[in-house]
């Protein structure tokens, strides 16, 4: 009988515990929901009130009705989207060629991968900025893809890789007695089986593009170039005092978030536990 109210204590405690951590995680989001539809008079009063007491629209359309929003939303976008196609399809191809493939140096090539992901990326600001320099990349939204991809390359190679290499060699053996090459395996047999890794890989990679804000805002110039979150950034800056706004248009910047995860969630667990285990 102590033994099981011992047990049933230590669930009590532990679910009190988790209840108190998700409170603390979530409550800052839910606080920034409730201020986007709070008037500026009422933005900065109780932060325990999560709930206005007259809600109001107003800030939305202010952000939407703002000069270019709808502009820098659709650069985010197409940056985004094309970043994340390159860095899943060339993440997946490198991947396949550490786990499945045999050829000189690849245990060498694999170790400088892991190394490189030690380096934090705002060390790599000033030899990319020089680079972009040279290659005529500065100012453009075409230019900022190769860097994300570059930069993304790393752990999502890492992460495939691992998934790879826990595909049965039987698999490929079969495919290769009927005249299969690796490129026909690679698209027939490791990409399908690896969907929880590839939805995964999608979830990390758009992230890491949209909200990306350090080196867009190094090599961007032009006011039509720039994207959602150095939008964001600025507008803070001119309505300092209306934190309605900005937490409103912060909203607007997670709904393709949210959107991508929705659409990947079910992948999304499964990939982070059964990939990136070894190589």
């Amino acid at each position: 009988m102590n033994t099981n109210n011992s047990r049933g204590l230590t669930l009590l405690v532990r679910y009190v515990l988790l209840a108190v951590a998700a409170f603390v995680m979530v409550y800052p989001f839910l606080y920034m929901v409730s201020t986007s539809f709070k008037t500026r008079s009422l933005s900065l009063g109780d932060p325990t009130s999560l709930w206005p007491s007259e809600p109001t629209l107003e800030n939305y359309k202010q952000v939407l009705g703002t000069e270019n929003f709808a502009r820098y939303f659709l650069n985010s976008a197409a940056v985004a989207i094309v970043s994340t196609i390159l860095i899943v399809l060339l993440s997946a191809m490198m991947a396949y060629a550490f786990a499945r493939l045999d050829w000189p140096g690849k245990r060498v090539f694999f170790t400088l991968i892991i190394i490189g992901l030690t380096i934090p990326t705002m060390m790599l600001i000033v030899p990319q900025f020089l680079l972009a320099r040279d290659l005529h990349l500065l100012n453009s939204l075409p230019g900022l893809v190769p860097f994300y991809v570059g930069t993304a390359l790393a752990f999502n190679t890492f992460l495939l890789a691992g998934f790879f290499e826990q595909i049965p060699h039987e698999l490929d053996e079969a495919m290769a007695i009927d005249g299969a090459g690796p490129w026909r395996r690679f698209w027939k047999l490791a990409m399908p089986l690896s969907k929880p890794a590839i939805g995964t890989c999608v979830i990390f990679a758009f992230l890491g593009t949209w909200d990306e804000f350090a080196w867009a805002l190094t090599v961007l110039n032009d006011v039509d170039n720039r994207t959602l979150p150095i939008a964001i950034a600025l507008f803070q800056g001119q309505h300092s005092t209306s934190w309605g706004l900005v937490f409103a248009a912060s909203l607007i910047a997670v709904i393709p978030v949210l959107i991508v995860y929705i659409v990947f969630q079910r992948n999304f667990v499964a990939g982070l536990t059964t990939g990136a285990l070894k190589n």
